[in-house]
């Protein structure tokens, strides 16, 4: 590959991820109009599209890839190509909760689990990881489970704390004495 492809790939992927930037930056508060954000996803899917494959380099594009058809709600599509990620870079943790994330959507808590229990062997000290699998563990009905992650992520970092009351995910463990004595704050 030449030094001006070498640039002009990388100006491709800065820009997919400055589009998915654009879906995902305010997500929260102001979501995308579904419209709007697929017309940016496609269009992430189409320059990612024209990209030549290096080896060493797939990974980055398998992901971005993935995260425009997360963001279109492809679940299906988007696990596809996170998983391949994943096998492409096997100490690659984003891809895994990645992976896990669009396993929840499909309803492969299953998998989900599996994606994250990999990633829990790479990096075991990522609270991000412990909380994604109480959630997971919690909608599988495992209480037990569920809330030993739970109080691993919160150890790790106290902000999940705040971030139960709003999860749903836990909706199956809320009323549990042991899930009430964890998130309970003592003043």
């Amino acid at each position: 590959m030449s030094e001006s492809q070498r640039i002009r790939r990388q100006q491709t992927l800065r820009e997919a991820e400055g589009y998915l930037d654009l879906i995902t930056v305010f997500g929260d508060r102001w979501p995308c109009h579904p419209d709007h954000r697929d017309k940016l996803a496609e269009r992430v899917l189409s320059m990612l599209g024209k990209i030549e494959m290096q080896p060493g380099a797939e990974a980055q594009v398998l992901m971005l890839q993935g995260q425009a058809l997360r963001a279109m709600q492809r679940y299906v599509e988007a696990a596809a190509k996170f998983n391949t990620a994943a096998a492409l870079d096997d100490s690659h943790v984003p891809s895994r909760l990645a992976l896990g994330w669009c396993y929840k959507r499909c309803r492969r808590l299953d998998l989900a689990i599996q994606a994250l229990e990999e990633a829990m062997e790479i990096a075991p000290h990522t609270a991000i990881i412990h909380y994604n699998l109480a959630c997971y563990w919690s909608l599988a009905g495992n209480a037990k489970i569920a809330l030993i992650y739970l109080a691993q992520a919160i150890e790790m970092q106290p902000k999940y704390r705040d971030l139960v009351g709003k999860e749903r995910d836990f909706d199956n463990v809320r009323q549990n004495p042991n899930f009430l004595a964890l998130t309970s704050v003592i003043v």
